[in-house]
């Protein structure tokens, strides 16, 4: 038997698209922008990191970071990410998402200005340093998370709001856009100022020293759209949905959504008075919450842990496979400024041509196609266009045929961004109850970042050449590029599989998802794994 909805959240519900819809997209957008530019914009520079510290006198190839080096380099942050994920997911069920939402934007602009600086002139001393300021950057990076996902989808009206949590995570895509076009200024003005032979025709002219300059002004511009949004954080209310289901006070939640729907809510009804509090008052490790949301935080987690595998692989090393297929001329016939400006040249052309698109067709057609058919039509031509790519890869490595390759390779991010990549993110804010909602998308998200960990560190070693006389100095043979595009469609087919242990929310009120109206001991037929 449904209880009665509290007149503040039916007015949300039923609210027309208004200005502070478009307000709360931007205010949370922005903080995804941050996230996006500050964790990807370092695959744009580690070739150079290595060039400016890891020179090796009379070598005929530049210097490149030591495998443990890179692998700290480019998977540190995600481990930052993935604490912050759990630890305010958590917070934010404790102590309201307005409070923890501005300690996230602070520690991700005061660590985006340290990751530019260095404790000591050493190669050890700065990578320590980086890697240091890049985990808390990291941890502030995942608080934004299970906060923008959850504060979006409780302002949200139920017929749009899987556009508006759409357009929130849409951000990350300018973000990356973003950390390739400031890469490409950067490296174009220390160019025209700094000229510089190619490494062949000269090895130490080849990387002038105001090229250590370059990586921190990229990283450092992390900090300064942050910056620019914390004002507007600090001025939006709680969510209603926290206040009153939460926090149990249905008459400031009213008052606040009054102010921001401008119009007159009386709701003076405290929903702990409700006679079913109790019963949906169950935590995270009870057996309740296991028998109604069980298999659905599985399948959220899951899905979105093997998705980043294969999402976060591939962005972290484009470089390399541009460099694998010769798109990208070889290291030693370039200076260390024309190299970073190649390499943001390549995937500035796949944001713009994949990545952004695919965002922004889900926000287009989540709330026609739903979550279900997005997530798992995405898991399926990801695959297949790895396994385009992976079959006649010895054809696409050919000269003449690079342009098919970039075609194919873009279309596998389109397809995650117009797939599992927003959907992953959007699901476990629509789900599950208020009091675990925040928690609960942490714990989705962090196991999506344990994958890109996994992405980041064992491709690292994976996707080395097969010929040990073509590996990259101071790595061990791998399995290949080839290969590695096996495994990572491998893992978008069983993400298929999972995606069916998730309901879909399309058109649902979140209390209806989360059975918080519900009086009965058994969840709702619309919380069922299987989709309609």
């Amino acid at each position: 038997m449904a209880r009665e909805q509290l007149e503040v959240l039916s007015a949300l519900d039923a609210a027309k698209t208004q200005w502070y819809h478009f307000t709360a997209i931007v205010i949370a957008g922005m903080g995804f922008f941050t996230d996006a530019y500050d964790l990807f914009c370092i695959s744009l520079v580690t070739k150079l990191l290595g060039r400016v510290y890891y020179y090796r006198a009379g070598s005929p190839d530049p210097g490149s970071l030591p495998p443990n080096v890179a692998a700290a380099v480019n998977g540190v942050a995600f481990c930052g990410t993935l604490s912050g994920q759990l630890f305010f997911g958590w917070l934010g069920d404790r102590m309201g998402r307005k409070k923890v939402y501005g300690m996230t934007l602070m520690c991700m602009v005061l660590c985006s200005l340290a990751s530019g600086l260095s404790f000591g002139s050493s190669p050890a001393s700065v990578m320590a340093t980086l890697c240091f300021f890049r985990f808390w950057l990291g941890f502030g990076i995942g608080g934004d998370y299970p906060l923008s996902a959850t504060i979006m989808s409780e302002y949200a009206n139920k017929k749009t709001r899987g556009a508006f949590i759409a357009a929130v995570f849409a951000m990350q895509g300018f973000g990356i856009l973003t950390g390739g076009v400031v890469t490409l200024v950067v490296s174009a003005a220390f160019r025209a100022a700094f000229d510089a032979p190619a490494y062949q025709d000269g090895a130490v002219a080849s990387t002038p020293p105001q090229a250590d300059y370059v990586w921190r002004v990229i990283l450092m511009f992390g900090a300064i759209p942050a910056l620019l949004t914390y004002y507007w954080r600090m001025k939006m209310p709680e969510t209603a949905r926290y206040t009153a289901l939460v926090a149990k006070n249905a008459k400031q939640a009213a008052a606040d959504m009054s102010k921001v729907l401008q119009v007159d809510i009386a709701d003076s009804k405290d929903p702990a008075d409700d006679d079913g509090g109790d019963r949906n008052s169950f935590g995270l490790f009870s057996s309740e919450f296991l028998r109604r949301h069980g298999l659905h935080l599985l399948g959220t987690a899951t899905c979105w842990f093997l998705l980043d595998i294969a999402f976060y692989s591939q962005n972290l090393f484009q470089k390399d496979i541009f460099t694998a297929i010769h798109w990208i001329p070889n290291a030693k016939t370039m200076s260390a400024l024309e190299e970073v400006h190649r390499i943001a040249r390549a995937q500035t052309l796949i944001a713009l041509c994949g990545t952004v698109p695919g965002y922004w067709f889900t926000v287009a057609l989540i709330d026609r196609i739903g979550r279900f058919w997005i997530q798992l039509g995405g898991f399926f031509f990801m695959a297949v266009f790895m396994l385009g790519l992976a079959f006649p890869y010895d054809h696409w490595t050919t000269p003449g045929n690079h342009i098919g390759f970039v075609v194919l390779y873009g279309l596998t991010f389109f397809f995650a961004n117009f797939g599992p990549n927003s959907t992953t993110f959007i699901v476990p804010a629509e789900i599950f109850p208020a009091r675990l909602r925040s928690t609960c998308h942490g714990i989705s998200a962090a196991a999506g970042k344990l994958g890109a960990i996994i992405g980041s560190f064992g491709f690292l070693y994976l996707a080395q050449n097969q010929d040990q006389r073509f590996v990259d100095h101071g790595y061990k043979a791998g399995i290949g590029v080839r290969n590695s595009l096996f495994i990572l469609a491998a893992c978008n087919f069983l993400g298929m599989g999972f995606t069916f242990l998730a309901p879909e929310s399309n058109g649902i009120s979140l209390e209806e998802l989360s059975g918080e109206n519900d009086d009965e001991t058994t969840a709702p037929a619309h919380a069922r794994t299987v989709p309609v």
